[in-house]
């Protein structure tokens, strides 16, 4: 692609500060963050987020749907890049990396400006340690068509590297809404549907719990599930039967099992 800068030395500048997104504080202070593979990069420019780096290996340059990228890059006033293997392998701290990566801006969408009326199902999650669980559930929400995922409390960075692949493209396609426990209690009030939590001691199997839309799930964390504070704040806790010897389930497993319950 004659529009392409060409980077060979992996001391460049702008390789230094594209690998640095691995780290949540560069990915904070620029607001920005790294994804890995051409699936994920034209999902981006499908669904109007352009990236604002893009790099690839030679093996990539005739790639059609490269060129679309890039084009779409370059029109929203990126930069487009053609790098080395190396580059690539130091970028992904991969021995086998994808041939594309691309750096892009974070969104947060408002809870302010979240409308209940626009899906008959939304997720909340406190506390999420896992990104490749936080990853796998903003999948799961994209593929039912649920209307958004909200992180409440401490969780992991949705836009880490391990986050962002495992959710196969979602990021894209997902609200995602950052909020303090505090604000998502007092938010919460105002909700019109019910609000249905998950806890080991529920009495309510989740197959019987009311569904009507908008339906919030709210799932706790993986190792302590919800605190006392948020499990009251729902207006049903239920529980998934366990009919094995397994006394519990992966969180994006049960996240899953909690959101197509919800869709009927």
């Amino acid at each position: 692609m004659s529009e392409a800068k060409q980077i060979t030395s992996l001391t460049n500048p702008l390789v230094k500060a594209v690998r640095a997104l691995h780290l949540r504080k560069e990915r904070e202070e620029s607001r920005q963050f790294l994804a890995e593979g051409l699936k994920i990069v034209t999902e981006a420019v499908e669904l109007g987020r352009p990236p604002r780096v893009l790099l690839y290996g030679p093996e990539a340059r005739e790639h059609p749907v490269l060129k679309k990228a890039a084009d779409a890059t370059l029109a929203a006033g990126g930069e487009v890049v053609e790098v080395t293997r190396d580059i690539l392998e130091k970028i992904s701290r991969r021995d086998n990396p994808q041939t594309v990566v691309a750096v892009f801006d974070q969104t947060f969408a408002p809870l302010e400006n979240l409308d209940p009326s626009n899906h008959k199902v939304w997720v909340a999650l406190h506390a999420v340690r896992d990104p490749g669980n936080l990853g796998t559930i903003l999948r799961t929400a994209d593929a039912a068509g649920c209307g958004g995922v909200m992180l409440v409390g401490d969780c992991c960075d949705p836009y880490s590297v391990e986050a962002v692949r495992a959710t196969m493209g979602s990021i894209f396609a997902v609200p995602i809404y950052r909020v303090s426990i505090p604000h998502f209690l007092a938010w919460r009030e105002k909700w019109p549907g019910p609000v249905v939590g998950t806890l080991l001691t529920a009495s309510v199997d989740h197959r019987t719990a009311d569904y009507r839309a908008p339906t919030l799930i709210l799932m706790g964390n993986e190792q302590q599930g919800l605190t006392p504070e948020l499990a009251v704040a729902c207006d049903v806790n239920v529980k998934i039967p366990m009919r094995g010897r397994a006394d519990s389930l992966n969180l994006s497993v049960a996240t899953g099992i909690m959101i197509y319950a919800a869709m009927g």
